[in-house]
């Protein structure tokens, strides 16, 4: 429990509410070129910034919690350090770390899985994400958990990829699967059995999040654990014809395979494997966590039939759920965030976001924390997405969330509302120019409608986002800076997030004087947390980041 915030003496009030409006995956791109948001009609946006007190903030890297200024940031650790005010080591760095100093080798998790293999004869599975991109994994700590296991005498080892072209390059999948070939090929020169035994594409099989899709899950389940699907004799032939059939195709959509031989799969999961889902972010990992964890209570398909398994999770999915029941990393203990402070200081608060970004304003937010602290202080109000390609609705579901926030202003019934609106994000990932154009205006119209609503209130909005996207939709050349291009002239898409600053923007109608209206330099989002309690009339816990303003 934590004590109530200290009031400001010397805060005048406002009569509306204080709004933090999350344009998710909306930063300030270093190339014209390719910059969706500068590309777009941003009419509003333009207005509120000429109007406001306005800066950048870091949200990439170290500013949040990652290992280096070289990783991109990510909606769930971009909405934890928005949420607690504090940067905490997140998922990436926690597991290299834990890779790095043994520790996760050490652990009880880990010798259970080895040791539930070598006594059965069994085979030890992983199934992740396949790809460099540290958001949800690195395939460098999967290499490592295949070398540790060969030392600790596992004979038999299966990998079951998803394919990424999300947070890296859209059509890069052989980048990672022809060098990691290589890789079990020199190992298995020792004698053991290591192959790759199915994959598909992440937005395609086994990734959903947040209940949108149960039939990715269903495809997954099938392929990684059944072995149905159509059959192929290695992962690059699977790629390649894929490719060859369906002119396009990017990997993160890229249709189930299973590796056979003489019309068997190599890899299906059997009585007394072990299993380690190896992704370290939670979002996307829940589901199919669900489908090998739950008994008779799963409804959601029909699994056919349920290995017993060893089955563990890189990190802990869900730390209120306890979800997985084994896994092989903490994750951060984030304790003391925004929100249990505005509760306990007796702060009426809503958040809303559609069903794509719901878990980010309310669970991340929190701290990875899934109930809320107070029902009668708190309210989560989600807006059911489309289960469609982005690119063919890309103006989402903005209309409506913008729809219940407006009401939500008016009624006077709140004093903090979060949301989150998620087209530069969702659509910035289909890598579809034109698509995410229409989605910054869609949102933009949305930006004008909701400053009506605080002008007629006298609230407080406060506009940034937790990463970058759609700044930054084409792949650029690292020396020159220049588009990289394909044959025909026409840019590389770009899918994954940027390493680019964010705004924030304090529209403030009523201003009375309290703060200074220039605005700091150099700080992340988390420093958000300090500014909207500043913004509420409360002083900050000491530990916080500072504000993005002083105090005059």
């Amino acid at each position: 429990m934590v004590t109530p915030l200290r009031k400001n003496p010397n805060w005048k009030g406002r009569r509306g509410p204080v709004v933090l409006v999350i344009m998710d995956g909306v930063g300030y791109g270093k190339y014209e070129e390719g910059d969706a948001v500068r590309a777009a009609r941003m009419d509003n946006l333009n207005i509120l910034k000429h109007l406001s007190p306005n800066t950048e903030l870091k949200a990439h890297g170290t500013a949040v919690g990652l290992p280096s200024d070289e990783d991109m940031g990510n909606s769930e650790v971009g909405h934890n350090a928005i949420g607690c005010g504090r940067v905490f080591s997140q998922g990436a760095k926690l597991v290299s770390n834990s890779i790095n100093s043994g520790a996760m080798f050490e652990g009880e998790t880990w010798k259970k899985l080895i040791g539930n293999v070598l006594s059965h004869n069994a085979a030890l599975h992983f199934i992740g994400l396949f790809s460099d991109g540290n958001v949800h994994s690195h395939i460098d700590h999967l290499k490592a958990m295949i070398r540790r296991a060969k030392a600790e005498g596992i004979k038999n080892i299966r990998i079951h990829t998803l394919l990424d072209g999300r947070d890296v390059g859209e059509t890069s999948a052989l980048e990672y699967v022809l060098p990691f070939e290589e890789f079990l090929a020199e190992l298995n020169r020792d004698g053991v059995d290591y192959r790759i035994a199915s994959g598909g594409g992440r937005m395609y099989i086994t990734m959903d999040r947040y209940n949108a899709d149960w039939a990715m899950v269903e495809r997954g389940w099938n392929v990684h654990i059944l072995g149905k699907g159509r059959q192929f004799a290695s992962a690059r032939e699977a790629i390649e014809t894929w490719r060859k059939e369906i002119p396009g195709i990017i990997d993160q959509d890229m249709k189930e395979f299973v590796i056979a031989e003489n019309g068997k799969p190599v890899g299906t999961i059997e009585d007394g494997d072990s299993v380690i889902y190896f992704n370290f972010r939670g979002d996307r990992s829940l589901e199919i966590t669900a489908a090998f964890e739950q008994g008779s209570e799963f409804s959601h398909f029909d699994r056919s039939r349920i290995p017993q398994v060893e089955y563990a999770g890189m990190m802990e999915y869900d730390g209120d759920l306890h979800i997985p029941k084994q896994y092989l990393v903490s994750p951060p203990a984030i304790d003391r965030v925004m929100s249990e402070y505005l509760v306990a200081s007796g702060v009426r608060q809503l958040a809303i976001s559609e069903t794509q970004k719901y878990g980010h304003v309310t669970y991340f937010f929190n701290g990875n924390r899934l109930d809320k602290f107070d029902d009668k202080m708190e309210e989560y109000v989600e807006i059911k997405s489309d289960v469609i390609p982005f690119e063919q609705r890309p103006w989402m579901k903005c209309a409506e969330i913008t729809d219940a926030v407006n009401d939500a202003i008016g009624s006077g019934t709140f004093d903090f509302i979060r949301l989150n609106y998620p087209n530069g994000d969702m659509v910035g990932h289909t890598g579809i120019f034109q698509a995410v154009v229409c989605s910054m205006e869609a949102m933009d119209i949305q930006l004008g409608r909701m400053k009506k609503a605080i002008d007629a209130a006298g609230g407080i909005m406060v506009i940034s986002a937790d990463h970058g996207n759609s700044d930054d939709m084409y792949e650029h050349k690292k020396k020159t800076g220049e588009v990289d291009r394909k044959a025909d002239g026409t840019p590389k898409s770009k899918t994954s997030h940027s390493l680019n600053p964010v705004p924030v923007i304090i529209y403030d109608p009523e201003y009375k004087g309290e703060y200074s209206k220039t605005l700091k330099e150099g700080l992340g989002i988390s420093s958000l947390a300090a500014t909207c309690i500043e913004l509420l009339g409360f002083i900050p816990p000491e530990d916080y980041d500072t504000s993005v303003f002083e105090l005059n």
